[in-house]
């Protein structure tokens, strides 16, 4: 890995007042250029994770470094090669986007001529062009989110930290932050540090997850590793006669447990050796003279790992009118 643009954390620790601890010795290493998807409920240890990492809390005991620098000895260099984009966006409601983006390029010691090149340039890739000489009260939710985003890009920050930043966007506006995080990590190598309460936006962008609960991590990998720990494939079969329920279930007998199907008047099993075993299904279905209405595979999600690790739902996973859809072609391939 190249430190200079990961993050490393050993044995850290957070507590407050009355002995209590946030965080509670726990080890992350996220490489260059890559996107770490950091998940937990409320009052897990995330945020306090988080803030520690961006030099708003010093650690209570052990060692961060991030992009190559210690968090408790050497902040200014930390906040100089990070950008952070926080739930709550900060905007003076008076100030036009592009006015934002030249505050904050002085702020950040830019040259004025690099200042006003820079800003045009991400206003334009988070397609605020049009709407940059616009003060940002008349923005929506989505354009002020991909404001901040610009603004946390304006000085070329090794590492990205996102803290839930789709939380009350749509789909179009989630999408395209989408894009942009995947172009900023493909491409340009940022290394991104994700929160995020929606289990399927981990799930599309993240190459690795992280699960912390009660101040530790009690499960991390890749999206597929990860789902494949807690559950396998379960398969579903709705038989064209109703009558034929009984021999349909013996004949899926041999191919898995059987488990409570998602709907009426079909029968369902937990595959033991997952998907390759469809076509044995399909075959073992015909010689049984079974004639088949529908027949849907059912992958394990992350939902069923966070609930599996900590025995709890996300917030964000419990009403799925607002979970984030992913767009045609952004479906993540099992690995």
């Amino acid at each position: 890995m190249t430190e200079e643009r990961g993050i490393v954390v050993e044995g850290l620790v957070r507590e407050f007042k009355g002995g209590v601890r946030a965080v509670d010795g726990i080890d992350l290493y996220v490489a260059a250029g890559e996107i770490y998807g950091f998940l937990g409920p409320n009052g897990a240890g995330k945020s306090t994770t988080v803030k520690v990492l961006t030099t708003l809390l010093p650690p209570s005991a052990g060692r961060a470094t991030v992009a190559g620098y210690d968090v408790a000895k050497e902040g200014a260099n930390v906040r100089a090669s990070i950008g952070v984009a926080l739930q709550d966006v900060a905007l003076d409601p008076m100030l036009t986007g592009r006015e934002h983006m030249r505050l904050q390029g002085g702020l950040q010691g830019i040259p004025r001529a690099e200042r006003k090149r820079r800003g045009d340039e991400l206003l334009d890739r988070v397609g605020l062009s049009d709407a940059a000489d616009r003060r940002s009260k008349t923005y929506s939710g989505g354009m002020k989110r991909r404001l901040d985003l610009a603004l946390a890009l304006l000085h070329n920050p090794r590492i990205l930290f996102l803290d839930e930043p789709t939380t009350g966007l749509d789909v179009q506006s989630r999408t395209a932050l989408w894009d942009e995080v995947e172009r900023l990590a493909r491409e340009e190598g940022t290394t991104v540090f994700l929160t995020t309460q929606y289990l399927e936006e981990a799930d599309v962008l993240a190459d690795r997850v992280g699960i912390i609960d009660r101040g530790t991590i009690v499960a991390e990998g890749t999206p597929a590793q990860l789902k494949a720990q807690v559950a396998k494939p379960t398969v579903e079969l709705v038989p064209r006669d109703a009558g034929a329920c009984t021999a349909a279930a013996a004949a899926l007998k041999p191919f898995g447990e059987p488990v409570a199907a998602r709907r009426e008047g079909s029968i369902a099993v937990r595959l033991d050796s997952g998907a390759d075993q469809l076509a044995d299904i399909v075959r073992a279905l015909d010689q049984a003279d079974i004639a088949v209405a529908n027949l849907a595979l059912h992958e394990p999600t992350l939902d069923d790992v966070f609930l599996a690790k900590t025995g709890r739902s996300l917030e964000g996973s419990a009403d799925g009118a607002h979970e984030p859809v992913a767009p045609p072609g952004r479906e993540r391939a099992a690995a």
